[in-house]
């Protein structure tokens, strides 16, 4: 059996106006008629290959998670007192799991067209964990990505390979050089390990955030489905990402290539990209008409917008506030102070 544990972190500042912080982009319903968190769940809901998920979220966004939950689910939600990146949210989880037991950690706000092939990737990752490997996903490359870091495979590994090493962020000659050599894959932060496998590294890394875990986990409050780590102890560590804590210093880190239609919806274009599009290559949400317009966006809740002879814009109108960029400029949107002041 897998556990599933969901991750459910940050506010998703690049798609503002859509993702505030009070309602981010996990809980939106940004591709088809569910959010991207119900989309996750759903995902993980056969309960012959899925146990039960783990929830790991914030206190502000708790409700938010409870309310998107199926009463059927049998999840439970870890309530982190405050956001400590990625490492400590996932040993959170696999402290509350047996040592033997297969984590699915998934980050709740990707996009994933093709479940079969992402559930045939995590049975190949489970088999490898079985054998004490850390296991990322490697999203296939289809473009020279510069916002993505870079897994370099190495040797074969049973049904996936040895990482040789990790890549952070390249510039576009570079990106573009990985994807020619075909030897590399996105980093998407999916991962498959044993509980005890991963807290075993976590250990020998770093220890003092694993000693201050233990003691938060050893201090938690169980109220009802949640559970509510001590928050004392819980301050008291120094947070970082599960790549630089452990992907990268391990050396039972693997990865098994999968082609699933994922993408993170990072910004505007991700989204523009991951939705149905007429045939100029535009995607309209709401009150909207577009002339001429090529690769254009559009999104309102409620006013009218008309665009005329427009290549590769972003429209979004929500509430008061409206947004409009061209998509090489929506990477910057999360730099706006109507999206950092939210």
């Amino acid at each position: 059996m897998i556990h599933p544990v969901i991750l459910c972190g940050g506010s998703g500042t690049r798609l503002w106006p859509r993702s505030r912080a009070d309602h981010p982009k996990p809980f939106l319903p940004l591709v088809g008629p569910s959010s991207l968190f119900e989309q996750t769940i759903e995902r993980t809901a056969d309960r012959s290959v899925f146990a039960a998920p783990w929830i790991v979220t914030g206190a502000k966004h708790a409700d938010l998670v409870s309310q998107q939950l199926d009463s059927r689910s049998g999840a439970r939600i870890m309530v982190e007192p405050a956001a400590k990146n990625t490492a400590p949210a996932i040993a959170l989880a696999a402290l509350r799991l047996p040592e033997d037991a297969i984590m699915l950690v998934c980050p709740s706000d990707h996009y994933i067209e093709d479940t079969g092939a992402f559930v045939d990737a995590v049975r190949m990752a489970a088999a490898l964990a079985q054998d004490g490997r850390l296991v990322a996903f490697g999203i296939e490359a289809v473009t020279p990505e510069t916002g993505y870091g870079y897994i370099k495979r190495g040797a074969a590994l049973g049904a996936g390979f040895e990482i040789e090493r990790f890549v952070e962020k390249p510039d576009a000659v570079t990106a573009k050089t990985f994807l020619a050599n075909g030897g590399y894959s996105w980093n998407g932060g999916i991962f498959v390990f044993e509980a005890g496998v991963f807290l075993a590294e976590l250990t020998a890394h770093r220890p003092d955030m694993i000693a201050g875990l233990r003691a938060a986990v050893e201090g938690g409050v169980q109220d009802g489905a949640q559970f509510h780590p001590d928050a004392a102890s819980f301050a008291a560590i120094e947070g970082d990402s599960i790549d630089y804590a452990v992907m990268e210093r391990t050396r039972r880190a693997a990865v098994v290539p999968v082609s699933m239609g994922w993408s993170d919806i990072g910004n505007w274009p991700a989204l523009h990209n991951a939705r149905e599009q007429d045939g100029d290559g535009n995607t309209i949400i709401g009150p909207a008409e577009a002339v001429d317009c090529t690769n254009v966006l559009i999104e309102s809740d409620g006013p009218r917008v008309s665009a005329i002879g427009l290549e590769n814009i972003m429209i979004v109108v929500d509430g008061d506030e409206v947004l409009v960029t061209t998509a090489d400029g929506a990477q910057k949107v999360g730099t706006l102070h109507g999206a950092s002041s939210q």
